[in-house]
């Protein structure tokens, strides 16, 4: 049996109910067979120091499979024994239980012409992206039946968005599991807290080609930023889901109801939306104007998005909709994110440089800005960023909270993840990571390119965009 390296750990985790939450039963040993169909993990209580055993298999379509699940075992060694016994090379692959849909391999086309963005995982770059994709799609509880082939067609950033939360939620130890076709998931903690989760992404007017999409550019007022068109998309997919009446289903009544949204609206929007959803979430907007030679930070507020149609701004100002308990955001739900978290865990570049540039949250009193970055993926100050070493899938996991919610989603539910809320008549926030990214790109380079600073960042973009298209241009 061949021990298994912690990145490769995290991930084969996220296949187990509640994902890294091991609750008392601490892991502290993996292995796994060499055709890698069998992984045993060793647990040890954080009290008595007793021994306990997971083992797991693949099953003939791949998902893992809990064999048993031993606690109390005598020594160390007997648990390496049984841990020796059960990861056999070449163990038959378990059989699907009875009544139980069978996954459709995620690499299997079945005659399907695939998105641009489905076919960019081929690709070395994104190899990566791939493998954990495929990962994430094997893990979840219970994917409808057309899950494979919308991911490769027309629907992948919602099958992607999906995975993602899946991921977040398991990483905080969260039980994840998908009992009824709507909402998509139900959470629930070691307390017994529990909510419902409804994923949906905000999609443009007219469909794009997002491959080699040129990027939007942020608007220049701030009104616009905060009550423009993004706002106004923001408003119109959250308005769809809500007119479903989710939390008047039987099996949701009582309890918090939250939707996860990811932003898709425009080419490269998530780098720059943020504001517009806190807008249309809050009715608030903030600016930068200068009083007596110095900068200050202004707040503003609004009723209505900007536009013909006068859509009401602050969805969360009244008590309108007090059956949504929060809004759970991500700015970063791309193939990059899938790319970072694989490398920082320790998965090969490919003969690839990962560049990650952007802004942070600058935690100073009078910080009028993020503080700029940019980092190579596989460096020590990137890693260190986070206390774990590595990039988490939280790291830019929001909460707005509804604070007029008849059923509050509880902090402790998403521990790990960044909460807006109101508190004595204003927005506060708290944040589990100290480093909070406000927005950001990945350049995917060639080693032998220069490292960019934050302020090349721009020409260099420009830069790599023309060789593209020299390089498409050549002749076979």
């Amino acid at each position: 049996m061949l021990p298994v390296p912690r990145g490769l750990f995290d991930v084969y985790a996220l296949a187990l109910p509640r994902g890294h939450g091991f609750g008392e039963w601490l892991p502290f040993e993996a292995w796994q067979s060499p055709d890698e169909n069998s992984f045993a993990i060793m647990t040890r209580h954080a009290e008595d120091d007793s021994i306990g055993l997971i083992i797991m298999r693949r099953r003939e379509d791949s998902v893992w499979t809990v064999l048993r699940e031993d606690h109390v075992l005598g020594s160390v060694e007997a648990a390496r024994e049984r841990a020796q016994a059960a990861l056999e090379n070449g163990a038959p692959l378990e059989p699907l239980p009875s009544g139980v849909q069978r996954r459709t391999p995620l690499h299997d086309l079945e005659g399907r012409e695939p998105s641009k963005i489905f076919s960019m995982l081929f690709q070395p770059s994104h190899q990566n992206v791939a493998w954990l994709l495929n990962q994430l799609y094997l893990a979840l509880p219970r994917p409808d039946r057309n899950w494979a082939a919308d991911c490769q067609t027309e629907n992948f950033h919602t099958r992607l968005w999906e995975a993602q939360l899946l991921a977040s939620f398991r990483e905080q130890g969260i039980l994840v599991t998908q009992p009824f076709e709507s909402p998509d998931f139900r959470i629930e903690n070691r307390e017994g807290r529990a909510a419902w989760v409804e994923a949906v992404t905000a999609n443009p007017p007219v469909r794009f080609e997002p491959v080699g999409a040129r990027p939007t550019r942020q608007p220049a007022e701030p009104a616009e930023l905060f009550f423009g068109a993004a706002a106004l998309r923001f408003a119109k997919t959250i308005g769809n889901k809500l007119q479903r009446n989710y939390a008047d289903l039987e099996h949701v009544q009582g309890m918090p109801f939250a939707i996860a949204l990811a932003d898709f609206h425009a080419p490269s929007s998530m780098m720059w939306s943020r504001e517009a959803l806190m807008g249309y979430l809050y009715g608030i907007s903030a600016e930068k104007i200068e009083i007596d030679g110095e900068l200050v930070a202004v707040g503003g507020e609004a009723t209505r998005l900007l536009g013909a149609s006068g859509f009401p701004a602050g969805l969360f100002r009244t008590d309108a909709q007090s059956e949504l308990s929060a809004i759970i955001f991500t700015n970063a739900c791309t193939l990059s994110k899938f790319n970072r978290l694989a490398i920082t865990a320790g998965m090969p570049t490919h003969g690839r440089r990962y560049v990650r540039y952007g802004k942070m949250f600058d935690p100073g009193p009078h910080a009028l800005d993020g503080r700029p970055f940019c980092l190579d993926v596989t460096s020590e100050e990137y890693r260190g960023l986070w206390p774990q070493g590595y990039e988490p899938w939280c790291a830019e996991l929001e909460v707005f909270h509804n604070p007029f919610a008849r059923h509050p989603l509880p902090h402790a539910l998403l521990p790990e993840a960044t909460h807006w809320f109101e508190q004595d008549g204003a927005i506060d926030k708290h944040a589990h990571y100290p480093n909070s990214i406000l927005w950001s790109g990945t350049l995917i380079l060639d080693p032998r390119d220069p490292m960019p600073t934050y302020e090349t960042i721009p020409a260099f973009v420009e830069y790599l965009a023309r060789r593209r298209m020299t390089q498409m241009k050549k002749p076979d």
